[in-house]
């Protein structure tokens, strides 16, 4: 079976779908993947054929992706839930098509067409990578569903020593992503987790390692770290709330202090939190002393275990969850029930 894989160009949307489609080449389908030349390299590299479909560099539309739709004529297409664009291509050439989330369901109002409201593509399943305990109450009583776990995806790198070798020192891992981070609150991050007296890995992303000045001891600063071999390690998680970082600490059984700045984050941040697996602080309540004070209460070597106990209730749920290479094994059914 020939499956095509559309998403946007960004590691957000992007890297969700990797371990999906890694495993439908697996089983012995033809992948290809859409999307523009941003994230080429690592689909590339597992085998995946990207390629960019008409002048599309971020975003895909209908008319960018119907030429390729009739040169490969795929049996299936799997569209994530940043391209309607691709769901409506799919569904004018007659096509099956399928939707793959990256996360809880996101809000409206954050930039993105709500995939559950464009009328022409009403009705198509969607694959949930999201743990129905977090997932979003009215999508779940009103969508078709297909679990699937989410596989956190990074390019692989090898974890320095320093990191699983720490002796007693408690391990805090932080990131602002790739879209939201900004120096200001990196300096600000880092000066209240450098007071717990433990170890910090930042990935500073689109923040220039420069501009955070002087770095305390204990901290490393990287543009980039291999973040699904560092979370197993690391006690703490302080992030943006962005989906990726939430579901691969959530799957490693890790509790979270988040700071949520935009799109989906602030719903995703209300929902960890409610959970008992996360704290979170708002914009205008961040800075250096509550950050320390939130990072500590998350600490198991503080005494306190109920964040991360709620955490590890979670990893189990999505452990339980059908993995990509069960779900890839299914995709001919969904290609006939289009």
């Amino acid at each position: 079976m020939r499956v095509l894989f559309a998403s946007l160009a960004s590691v957000g949307h992007t890297y969700p779908l990797i371990p999906l489609a890694i495993a439908a080449r697996d089983a012995g389908h033809e992948v290809h993947f859409a999307a523009g030349s941003e994230v080429h390299e690592p689909l590339a590299a597992n085998g995946l054929r990207p390629f960019r479909p008409g002048d599309a560099f971020y975003e895909v539309y209908a008319e960018d992706l119907e030429p390729e739709l009739a040169r490969l004529r795929p049996d299936l297409v799997v569209h994530e839930w940043g391209l309607p664009g691709a769901a409506v291509a799919a569904q004018r050439a007659g096509i099956p098509g399928i939707w793959h989330g990256f996360g809880r369901m996101f809000p409206d109002g954050i930039g993105l067409e709500l995939p559950t409201r464009n009328a022409e593509v009403a009705g198509r399943a969607h694959l949930d990578i999201c743990p129905p305990s977090l997932q979003d109450k009215g999508f779940l009583a009103t969508e078709r569903r297909i679990e699937l776990r989410p596989v956190p995806y990074s390019t692989p790198a090898p974890v320095p020593v320093w990191v699983t070798d720490r002796a007693s020192r408690p391990l805090v891992y932080l990131t602002l992503g790739t879209a939201f981070g900004t120096a200001e609150l990196l300096r600000t991050a880092i000066a209240g987790l450098a007071a717990l007296g433990g170890r910090v890995v930042v990935a500073a992303g689109r923040v220039p390692p420069q501009q955070l000045g002087e770095i305390p001891d204990r901290v490393t600063v990287r543009s980039w770290v291999p973040q699904t071999e560092l979370l197993p390690h690391v006690d703490v998680v302080v992030h943006h709330g962005g989906s990726g970082t939430t579901l691969g600490a959530l799957a490693v059984g890790v509790p979270q202090l988040m700071l949520p700045q935009g799109a989906d984050q602030f719903a995703n941040a209300e929902a960890v939190s409610s959970a008992g697996a996360a704290l979170r602080l708002l914009p205008d309540q961040v800075d250096a002393d509550a950050v320390a004070e939130h990072a500590r209460r998350l600490l198991p070597r503080q005494g306190n275990t109920e964040h991360r106990d709620a955490a590890r209730t979670i990893a189990e749920e999505i452990a339980r969850m059908p993995s990509p290479a069960a779900v890839a094994h299914r995709l001919p059914e969904y290609a006939e029930a289009g």
